[in-house]
């Protein structure tokens, strides 16, 4: 645009917006290039749908099974701050529900929800680097577990956490963990992610000193890698599951109410500290 809001003499608009994802005209709707209405309502189902909108590839009766255990494992996990902060802006703005739900969304970092996809990410990371050195990824436990001992001890050398180790209640197993990787080994997708996140979960404590349990949010990541979807884009998935939990809190916070008593709680709670002195 020039200076005076018209249009720039030598910009040409653009004409063509390529997509491989939904087109509508005057009479029918088609999404990934086929009909809305003819070959996808009621054929095909809400969790393979969406694997398939990022993989661009339809997937197979057992990757959906895994998938959307994936969906179900992140969906609620009790009063969490993603929870809460719905709660919260549905009591400060009943009339936007869809800032209540952005509200908790927006929560999904790198200790709820964006654990998937930091473990994600750090596994594939680890891989790589592995298959880029031209060393072969471990064919048996005892390579697993060396690989898994000298990843544990590098990011605790360079002072940093191993994503989807520990959790804060599930001292002595997330319950989630096992039947995952249970789904995944039943349909054959039992991959080099989760091979190498199981090597973690029993080398953690000969690498850190301490026993941590693999969590839930690491394991779903680990298994959406090995689906093959993009490590970039696991905490999408995070989000999807979990926004199906926040419509879950929301109305339930319209049957029975608790945000109130917990902004009364805190704001009855509070009291002046001179910024001065010691606290």
């Amino acid at each position: 645009m020039s200076p005076d809001g018209s249009a720039h003499p030598d910009f040409e608009p653009r004409r063509d917006f390529p997509t491989s994802l939904g087109l509508s005209s005057a009479t029918e709707i088609s999404l990934l290039g086929r009909s809305l209405s003819d070959e996808l309502m009621g054929k095909v189902g809400f969790g393979e749908l969406a694997f398939w909108l990022v993989a661009m590839r339809r997937p197979t009766p057992g990757e959906v099974r895994v998938f959307e255990s994936v969906l179900v494992a992140l969906t609620d996990h009790g009063f969490t701050p993603t929870a809460i902060a719905a709660r919260v802006t549905y009591l400060s703005a009943p009339d936007s529900l869809q800032g209540a739900l952005a509200a908790g969304l927006l929560g999904g970092g790198s200790r709820f929800l964006g654990v998937t996809e930091d473990c994600g990410q750090f596994l594939a990371e680890t891989l790589a680097a592995r298959t880029h050195a031209g060393e072969p990824l471990p064919n048996d436990d005892a390579g697993w577990d060396t690989l898994a001992l000298s990843t544990i001890r590098d990011r605790k050398a360079a002072g940093k956490f191993v994503p989807g180790l520990g959790h804060p209640n599930h001292k002595d197993g997330d319950p989630r963990t096992p039947v995952l990787m249970e789904i995944a080994n039943e349909e054959g997708l039992f991959g080099p992610h989760l091979q190498l996140f199981s090597a973690i979960g029993r080398m953690s404590e000969h690498g850190i000193g301490r026993h941590l349990p693999l969590n839930g949010a690491g394991v779903c990541g680990a298994a959406l890698a090995d689906l093959g979807l993009p490590a970039e884009m696991l905490r999408g998935f995070a989000l999807l599951a979990r926004c199906a939990g926040l419509i879950g809190q929301l109305a339930e916070e319209r049957r029975n109410p608790i945000a109130n008593d917990i902004y009364m709680n805190v704001d009855r709670g509070a009291y002046y500290v001179d910024p001065g002195l010691p606290q």
